[in-house]
C-alpha cells in the first residue's frame, strides 16, 4: 500500500491514496485482462461502479472498508504475480489456467474474498522462494 507523507491535510492524503489505489486497481485489471464484471465481483461493488472507477469518476474509500480491503488485496495479488511471471500474456495464462496446487483456476478463486486471499498466500509463498 502507498504511504503518503506530506504537510497537507489528512483529507488530501486520503484523496491521494484513493486516487492511487483506484488507478492501481484499474490498471491491474486491464493488464490481467479482467472484465469489469469480474473486477466488480472481486471488489464487491456493482459493474457501473467499476466503470466509474476506471473512468476516474469514483473514488475508493477507507470508509467503505470491504471494497478498500479487497482493492488492496487485489493490487497485492497483481504485484506478486508480476514479480513472479510479469504482467503480460504469461500472467493472464497463469490466472486463467488450471492450477493443481489450488485445485481450480486462480481466476475462479479470486472472485471470492476467501479465494483471493488463498491465491495471494500461494503467490506470496512462491515469491518467498525467489
Amino acid at each position: 500500500m502507498v504511504q503518503l507523507h506530506s504537510s497537507s491535510s489528512p483529507s488530501a492524503a486520503t484523496e491521494g491514496e484513493s486516487a492511487t489505489l483506484g488507478k492501481a486497481v484499474s490498471r491491474a485489471g486491464e493488464l490481467l485482462g479482467l472484465s469489469q464484471q469480474s473486477l466488480a465481483t472481486i471488489l464487491g461493488v456493482s459493474r457501473p461502479t467499476v466503470t466509474r472507477l476506471v473512468r476516474g469518476r469514483y473514488a475508493l474509500s477507507r470508509h467503505r472498508a470491504h471494497e478498500w480491503e479487497m482493492a488492496t488485496l487485489f493490487v497485492r495479488l497483481f504485484r506478486s504475480l508480476d514479480a513472479l511471471v510479469g504482467h503480460g500474456e504469461t500472467a493472464r495464462a497463469w490466472l486463467n489456467g488450471p492450477n493443481t496446487d489450488l485445485g481450480a483456476r486462480p481466476i475462479e478463486l479470486v472472485l471470492s474474498a476467501e479465494g483471493l486471499v488463498r491465491v495471494l498466500h500461494y503467490l506470496d509463498a512462491h515469491r518467498g522462494r525467489i
